[in-house]
């Protein structure tokens, strides 16, 4: 990474910053390539970088309508664990978090990785249960340094929580020490940077309107700058997985819900560890600028909206306020929304399609985040090799039709 002088910021600062050298490239797009992944959010950058770290697979473009990063990886709460109930799960969020873990170093890109801790608190009886059993079944999975904690030591980790609400106390909490957070901008900046370097073409601002065949083989995309050819084709466009998906031919079982999130004025550091409130669909972390950022549930209707509603503020906020008295007091600094795909069984597809060498990656739901890298990992190896690995072989859009169901957020109590 290039380091600048004093007196080149200065410089840049006169000419209003337009000399500085870009991080990655503005190409014009070639006739074909060998692979095109559209989407150019953090599922589908991780996927090209992991394409050609893994594979040596250079001849790619990643394609976005909008900019980089401009979906929903820019637009979540950051939370990073891997302690979910079901094996396949468990494996590939552990993969994600074990490539979280060298992230940095690997893109040579200050990622902000803080494994600051994650609790996901019982506020219940049936979830004591539940997050007991979660602990068991991840010693078995061998996902590590997953523990329940009694609610003193809640208390000692989260000192401004207050335990004994009337309607919420807190029981005790599923806590994962290596869970945390990481910067959404930096890992989709990082990961552009280092796909740029190995020879791809990053095209923002273009739209993909229409997807060629023939005999059955994905042939390359019509797009708003014109036809551009690929011998593989990477659907990784989040909540809109459903519209590419009927471009190629084929109909997925997914529906698009808008996820809200917000932001706290900054105030001095309170919280440390990231608090997953799921009995009351809430969960709060302390930025490094000193935000409280809160999360809470999807909307209840399907929607393409990017913006945040004053009742689902209320919503989360009123339950919130009784386990953290101390935001009652904090004024809203802003507040957004994503557009998530979710599938019947909250979990995702990492999955061949009925059009021959077109794949789809989707269905992230709330969960998309910090699935990055072993998603990026997994889709390389399925377009790679056209058939899935072991981390994505559950993940066939087929398990619906079958009745195979990944149901992480019945067995678990939720699927964030």
């Amino acid at each position: 990474m290039k380091r600048y002088s004093v007196f080149a910021i200065a410089r840049e600062a006169m000419r209003y910053h337009q000399g500085w050298e870009k991080a990655w490239r503005a190409p014009v797009p070639k006739a074909a390539y060998d692979a095109i992944i559209v989407g150019a959010g953090g599922h589908g950058l991780a996927t090209a970088y992991y394409l050609g770290k893994n594979y040596g697979i250079t001849n790619v473009a990643v394609i976005e309508k909008g900019w980089l990063g401009g979906g929903n990886t820019g637009r979540n709460t950051t939370i990073i664990r891997s302690n979910y109930l079901q094996d396949c799960s468990a494996a590939i969020y552990d993969k994600a978090l074990s490539l979280y873990e060298n992230l940095s170093q690997d893109l040579n890109y200050n990622v902000m990785f803080s494994p600051r801790g994650l609790l996901m608190l019982a506020q219940t009886h049936h979830e004591v249960r539940g997050y007991k059993r979660t602990v068991h079944a991840n010693a078995l999975q061998g996902i590590s340094k997953t523990e329940w904690i009694g609610p003193e030591q809640v208390k000692e980790l989260v000192p401004i929580m207050n335990i004994d609400g009337p309607r919420y106390p807190v029981l005790g909490a599923l806590y994962q020490p290596r869970g945390g957070t990481a910067r959404h901008d930096a890992v989709a900046w990082g990961l552009a940077r280092a796909c740029s370097d190995m020879g791809m073409d990053i095209i923002q601002q273009t739209e993909v309107t229409g997807v060629r065949s023939e005999q059955g083989q994905v042939v390359g995309v019509e797009t708003s700058r014109g036809f551009i050819g690929c011998k593989k084709l990477g659907i990784v466009v989040a909540g809109h997985s459903g519209q590419l998906a009927e471009m190629a031919g084929f109909r997925l079982p997914v529906e698009s819900l808008a996820l809200q999130a917000l932001v706290s004025e900054p105030i001095k550091p309170c919280i440390d560890v990231v608090v997953m409130a799921n009995t009351v669909h809430g969960y709060m972390s302390q930025s490094d600028k000193g935000e409280l950022v809160i999360g809470g549930g999807t909307d209840g209707f399907n929607n393409f909206t990017q913006r945040g509603s004053f009742h689902h503020i209320e919503e989360t906020l009123r339950a919130l306020v009784e386990t953290f008295p101390i935001i009652s007091r904090v004024k809203m600094l802003r507040q957004w929304g994503g557009i998530v795909d979710m599938t019947g069984d909250r979990s995702p597809i990492i999955s061949k399609t009925p059009l021959g060498n077109c794949f789809i990656n989707c269905g992230w739901g709330t969960g998309g985040f910090k699935a990055i890298p072993g998603s990026g990992w997994a889709m390389a190896e399925l377009m790679a090799k056209g058939e899935p690995g072991p981390l994505a072989a559950e993940f066939n859009m087929w398990r619906f039709r079958e009745g195979q169901f990944i149901d992480e957020s019945v067995a678990a109590g939720v699927a964030h």
